[in-house]
């Protein structure tokens, strides 16, 4: 993701949500993630309800631990909100 949230992801979710979730406050999220924060269950649950709600949609307990799952599986790192977010709204 690096600087720069990728403009079309922040469009699709506000789309998607019918919200408007500035990058600012993406990037305040996001600047609170440290790779620890991925390697953790607790703290990887934590950061998808806050992503949750922050986009102010909700997500059910099968949604989070199939995103736990997914994240454990493909080593995701906090650099990769974008996908994090992208997973949590083609539920």
């Amino acid at each position: 993701m690096g600087n720069n949230i990728s403009k079309d992801a922040l469009n699709a979710i506000n789309k998607k949500t019918g919200k408007t979730i500035t990058e600012g406050a993406v990037k305040k999220l996001a600047s609170t993630v440290k790779p620890t924060t991925i390697q953790n269950e607790v703290q990887l649950r934590q950061l998808i309800k806050q992503v949750s709600a922050m986009a102010k949609v909700p997500v059910s307990e099968d949604t989070v631990k199939d995103i736990v799952s997914a994240v454990k599986k493909s080593g995701l790192n906090p650099s990769s909100m974008e996908s994090l977010m992208k997973m949590m709204m083609k539920k």
